[in-house]
């Protein structure tokens, strides 16, 4: 991969504090549209009286938008740099969410969820690969660090709609409209800060001689583990209140326990992330994450009192917050966009389908025998670990 670390003269360097402020406000305010999305998704099923259907049906556009997208968007970001990606799906997805904001019908909510998905499959790609090239710049381990602020922004925007709601003494359907118009006149004026302190982009080539290099074969490898993180994680946020609920026999309120400390965990160990993988490397690091998560599983499916399902989705949450930086940032440095675009996608496309899966799988087994398949996932992450790099000194020959 041929790649240049610093920008031109008119825009900080790529190593500089600056320009890792500019990732991390990205990656921040991309997790805050997300989460506001997230959040006001029952008010709108409440205010266009959706059905179950239409909301997967909904959510499935918005997804396969997102999958075609990162595809694009990971090769655009090799052509033009992953600085004019990620600034162009920003405010597609501003657009998006004023238009779920608006929205008299469910066609229209389609729309909206199908411009979020464009928008944040471009941004996903391109900003992680943007922050790959910043990490090569500083040459210290960071990714950690910019996937807690994304965690971050998810939760305050999700946060955003109880803080509205509270606020202005807005309830149900109505606090739709509040929530995304706020949420985007805040992204509007990140949009504008970003563009003047986002660094350029090196332009990542994959030709040699003029021919074009194919893809590595260990993306493949770091695709089936985003396979299995992904559905790993994608059930812990979905299932992991429910599954507190009715194993504990508690409130949904108390429930929600699960979710709370699934997400706080992933925040706390992707705030320390990066000094572990100084430490100790990448490998070990995603080994010791597919242990955690493989425990927390493990125990979610043989405990029933509340503390111990509460320490078991803890657990969860730590381990899985390790594994996905660490695998991106090994896609990156191998292949730029390019190959970011296929191991995202895996990861990507599991976390909208897993649950979905799960959720076969408990009717069919229960909620509490069915968190074995991700138990099972997780473990097999800690032996997919083995064909990662020991360190980043051996990226460019794991890419050969």
């Amino acid at each position: 991969m041929t790649a240049l670390i610093t920008s031109p003269a008119t825009q900080a360097p790529l190593g500089s504090r600056l320009s890792a402020g500019a990732v991390t406000t990205m990656f921040a305010v991309n997790g805050m549209l997300l989460g506001g999305y997230g959040g006001s998704l029952p008010s709108l099923r409440e205010r266009l009286d959706l059905t179950a259907t239409q909301i997967a049906l909904m959510l499935f556009c918005g997804g396969v938008a997102g999958i075609v997208s990162m595809q694009i968007g990971g090769r655009l970001a090799d052509a033009v740099g992953a600085r004019k990606i990620a600034l162009v799906g920003l405010p597609v997805i501003i657009a998006a969410c004023v238009t779920i904001g608006l929205a008299p019908s469910f066609a229209l909510a389609v729309v909206g969820s199908v411009l979020i998905g464009l928008g944040n499959g471009a941004m996903d790609v391109a900003m992680n690969a943007l922050g790959v090239q910043v990490e090569q710049a500083r040459r210290k381990p960071i990714m950690s660090f910019f996937h807690a602020f994304f965690s971050l922004g998810n939760f305050a925007g999700a946060g955003a709609v109880l803080l509205i709601a509270l606020a202005f003494s807005i309830t149900g359907a109505d606090i739709v409209l509040p929530v995304m118009i706020s949420l985007s006149v805040v992204a509007l004026g990140v949009l504008g800060l970003l563009v003047k302190i986002t660094p350029e982009a090196a332009v990542v080539e994959h030709t040699v001689d003029g021919v074009r290099r194919r893809i590595p074969r260990v993306a493949w490898v770091l695709g089936a583990m985003a396979l299995a993180f992904g559905l790993a994680e994608g059930t812990a946020v979905d299932w992991s209140s429910l599954h507190v609920t009715d194993v504990a026999s508690v409130d949904s309120t108390t429930g929600s326990l699960g979710l709370i400390a699934v997400s706080g965990f992933m925040v706390v160990i992707r705030l320390l992330g990066d000094r572990l993988v100084t430490r100790f490397g990448r490998r070990s690091v995603v080994r010791f994450g597919g242990i955690c998560a493989a425990l927390g599983y493990l125990a979610v499916t043989l405990v029933s009192s509340l503390p111990l399902l509460i320490a078991g989705w803890a657990l969860v949450g730590f381990g899985v917050g390790m594994i996905a930086p660490q695998v991106y940032a090994v896609a990156g440095h191998i292949g730029g966009g390019r190959v970011l675009a296929v191991v995202v996608t895996f990861g990507y496309a599991a976390f909208l389908m897993g649950p979905a899966v799960i959720g076969f799988l408990v009717d069919h087994l229960g909620i509490h025998h069915a968190m074995a398949v991700p138990a099972a996932l997780s473990a097999g992450i800690i032996a997919l670990a083995a064909t990662m790099p020991k360190s980043d000194d051996d990226l460019h020959s794991t890419a050969s």
